[in-house]
């Protein structure tokens, strides 16, 4: 299976305390993931743990999209949901059941050259490759970096905000 060379140009994390809706969150995040950047995402792991009357939820997800016939990008997901109870607020004078916890995203996003091997059958290729990525190339390299920071940035944004948003209603 070819898998080309990656390279992690992104990785971070935001944390969240707070009264959000789960369910909400969570398809919030997966929405604007298939939208936005319009990634293939994947569902690697899924784990709920009862701790008392509550529950940590751990999630990862992985991502990909083709970006041309040479570069790929892909992210992957890690959440962390601790302590998460179902609670009841007041909201403009009406009860509304909703949740509460801590979340943790850690988010990677990497570049992916040559993800389908195609100059890997030999060490010409190879010696090829590494020339066409040196000399000629390099500026749509930094060009796909940026992309993909920038979208990882975005999304850790977004997420928060969203909590934000939720935890202030």
């Amino acid at each position: 299976m070819p898998s080309g060379e990656k390279e992690t140009v992104f990785s971070s994390k935001m944390k969240y305390t707070g009264i959000f809706l789960f369910r909400d969150f969570y398809k919030f995040c997966y929405d604007w993931l298939i939208d936005e950047p319009q990634f293939e995402i994947a569902e690697t792991k899924y784990v709920e743990k009862l701790a008392g009357d509550s529950k940590n939820i751990d999630i990862v997800w992985e991502g990909k999209k083709k970006v041309t016939d040479y570069f790929q990008f892909k992210i992957k997901l890690v959440y962390r949901i601790v302590g998460l109870k179902n609670v009841e607020i007041v909201q403009e004078g009406v009860k509304t059941q909703t949740n509460q916890g801590d979340v943790e995203l850690k988010l990677k996003g990497d570049l992916v050259r040559d993800y389908e091997g195609k100059f890997e059958r030999n060490a010409l290729q190879k010696f090829l490759r590494a020339i066409y990525e040196k000399w000629v190339i390099p500026s749509r390299i930094d060009q796909f970096e940026n992309k993909i920071i920038g979208t990882c940035d975005e999304f850790l944004g977004q997420a928060k905000a969203w909590l934000d948003l939720e935890g202030k209603r």
